[in-house]
């Protein structure tokens, strides 16, 4: 539930956002489809759900974060809504396993240098090792990665090695 609720804000706060014109103008739309459904299928089951509600108020209010009370009651409500309601739990569980799979956006800009030595390694930019998970990643203006000596690497940028 605490994923959901997560998710939830973070429409609620992405769509007070878009009110107030201070979207960002590139949005992941298959994230962004997502979040919107998740948001339907909470909205029209908790309907006018004080915690719904209040959790509506402290996203307009410019909060990155539910406060810790709100976040709770959300949880609960959810839980109390998925305990009676099988397919409402069913659909809630897809939909943040479906979040979840649209991966990370894994963003590495102006790092600094680094330096791996003795077998180590060095990076300055995204690191997925063997091209674990998936989502985006970019890197801009990353800094020098450098390595010195026997099986030491360094890499600068997305490494999904």
């Amino acid at each position: 539930m605490e994923i959901a609720v997560g998710y939830a804000f973070a429409w609620l706060v992405g769509k007070a956002r878009r009110v107030a014109g201070r979207a960002d103008a590139e949005v992941d739309r298959g994230l962004d489809a997502g979040m919107d459904r998740l948001h339907e299928l909470i909205s029209v089951k908790l309907g006018d759900d004080p915690a719904l509600q209040r959790a509506r108020e402290e996203a307009g209010a410019g909060l990155e974060e539910p406060s810790q009370r709100t976040r709770q009651r959300l949880e609960l409500a959810l839980e109390d809504a998925a305990e009676h309601d099988a397919g409402f739990a069913a659909a809630l569980v897809r939909l943040v396993a479906e979040l979840q799979m649209a991966g990370p956006v894994d963003t590495a800009a102006d790092t600094g240098s680094s330096r791996a030595t003795g077998g180590g390694t060095a990076s300055t930019g995204v690191v997925r090792p063997g091209g674990a998970g998936c989502g985006t990643a970019t890197a801009q203006h990353t800094g020098d990665a450098t390595a010195d000596g026997a099986g030491s690497r360094a890499s600068t940028g997305v490494d999904y090695s």
